[in-house]
């Protein structure tokens, strides 16, 4: 993995110098500085040799930040990531969270896979209700009306595939994913969840058209804002 990493490094270090021997000086903006980024995250998902490779163009800014920091923290882990951010200062990290949040790219088309009515059923019924017998919130409570996500700090739902969001519901469920936070709202949702409802939920997700827009800051109810209180970073649009 090292070598791997060492390489990647090497190939960008090579683009930068070739470029400015052909084209002068590099300009001096953010997404040139990112393009170590966007070697991995383009406009939509990817997986490659060693790991799956999600779209963060237009997620909210302070989702974004927090990630970066986790993975910089050692709250989430993987080496490429912390190689890159171990000696990041909060202050850039926010720029660059900022930097993905206001771009606008183009989402892929829905998958085409097939659900069984009664997938549907459960899925809906879980997204727009929820289960207050288990404790378990809609999921609209947090992540939107239209999915799309609440800024500053919950991404969307939508334009996911199948594979990514099932992956994610294990990792929540059996502590793969370290989000670094004191309330790990999504991993005591996730528990509840049966392997069929994670499963129909999935698939009913990826099957949706992307279209609405983030939910604005403060829309979300004093309720899950407590409860998911550990998500938020304070002041992330003063840093």
């Amino acid at each position: 993995m090292r070598f791997f990493c060492l390489t990647v490094l090497f190939f960008i270090s090579s683009l930068t110098s070739a470029s400015r021997g052909l084209l002068g000086t590099v300009p001096n903006t953010m997404e040139e500085r990112v393009k170590a980024c966007t070697i991995c995250h383009d406009n939509k998902d990817r997986v490659g040799r060693d790991a799956y490779y999600p779209r963060i163009a237009g997620k909210p800014a302070g989702y974004l930040f927090n990630q970066l920091r986790n993975f910089r923290d050692g709250r989430r882990y993987y080496q490429p990531m912390a190689i890159l951010l171990e000696n990041m200062s909060d202050k850039y990290m926010l720029e660059i969270a900022h930097y993905f949040s206001s771009l606008q790219l183009p989402y892929p088309p829905p998958e085409q896979i097939s659900i069984h009515p009664k997938e549907t059923n459960l899925a809906v019924d879980l997204i727009r209700l929820g289960d207050p017998k288990r404790d378990i919130p809609a999921c609209k409570a947090c992540h939107g009306e239209a999915l799309m996500g609440t800024k500053p700090f919950i991404p969307g739902l939508l334009g996911l595939s199948h594979t990514y969001i099932s992956a994610q519901f294990g990792s929540w469920r059996n502590g793969g994913v370290m989000r670094g936070q004191s309330s790990n709202c999504m991993s005591e949702i996730a528990q509840q969840l049966t392997d069929e409802e994670t499963n129909a939920i999935a698939k009913w997700l990826a099957i949706q058209p992307v279209s609405g827009r983030p939910s604005p800051v403060g829309t979300l109810s004093s309720e899950f804002d407590h409860r998911c209180s550990g998500i938020e970073t304070e002041n992330i649009y003063s840093k």
